[in-house]
């Protein structure tokens, strides 16, 4: 599974129309821990579709992304063509080789893809001293209100997905505060001080056409097969229209700064 991260750069275009940005809440935490301007250098690790990108551009800073898909690239330089502030670099992270010090360098929903020992590391020696290092994500869980509909959706993903993996079927559950504090202290080791985490909440709703585009922009679900795949995703449609025709996916979104020591 950790070697899926090739997958997303297939399906950019899809990704960037489906993959939620975040709330507004978590940009106030952010910049009131770290404000940055338009004397700012930043870095965001792993653009994507460019889902947290804006609420920093407008800060004034100079802005550089990195991101292993070319094509998300592509769709961020046409995107954010309007600030001269922005450049996007497609190259892995552990791979590219970076000049100079910067004040921020945030994540969203890509870090884990890194290997902790040389992202952490690499991080902390291109800030500056006092310089912010910012990681958030998304945490998904299936909608609380309709136990029925889960139950018949994990009868779906045992015959389809955990079956192609040849893997134990593992419950949904819905991401903890241990786990964002536990995660959070990660930084500690790599050498950062005044680590914080925090958490906010909201809910999406879908249609069972939505929520089937949705999670083809998951990578586990991209690599299954294609004739599986659509079979999988037909039988997940048919349960939410059996079901109401609508699911809501409860999102925790866990945030975690650490400061470079000065």
């Amino acid at each position: 599974m950790n070697e899926l991260n090739w997958t997303f750069d297939t399906v950019a275009d899809s990704y960037e129309k489906l993959r939620p940005g975040y709330v507004d809440e978590l940009y106030r935490a952010i910049f009131e821990y770290a404000p940055i301007d338009e004397n700012s250098h930043v870095i965001e690790i792993g653009i994507g579709g460019g889902q947290a990108t804006l609420p920093v551009l407008k800060t004034g800073c100079a802005l550089l992304a990195i991101d292993y898909g070319e094509n998300f690239c592509e769709i961020c330089r046409d995107k954010f063509r309007a600030y001269p502030n922005f450049s996007a670099v497609s190259e892995r992270f552990e791979d590219i080789d970076l000049r100079g010090k910067y004040d921020l360098i945030y994540s969203a929903s890509a870090f884990h893809w890194i290997p902790e020992e040389i992202g952490y590391k690499k991080v902390y020696d291109i800030l500056k001293d006092g310089g912010v290092f910012c990681r958030f994500a998304n945490h998904p869980y299936r909608d609380k209100g309709n136990p029925a509909l889960s139950e018949e959706i994990d009868r779906i993903y045992a015959e389809y997905y955990y079956k192609y993996y040849n893997k134990e079927q593992q419950k949904p559950k819905e991401y903890t505060e241990e786990q964002a504090r536990s995660r959070a202290l990660i930084a500690e080791k790599y050498g950062f001080t005044d680590i914080q985490y925090k958490l906010f909440y909201r809910t999406r709703t879908f249609t069972a056409k939505e929520y089937t585009m949705l999670l083809g922009t998951y990578s586990d679900h991209i690599a299954i097969e294609e004739t599986i795949r659509n079979e999988f995703f037909s039988e997940i449609e048919k349960a939410v229209n059996r079901h109401g025709g609508k699911i809501e996916i409860y999102d925790t979104i866990d945030l975690q700064l650490a400061r470079k020591t000065r």
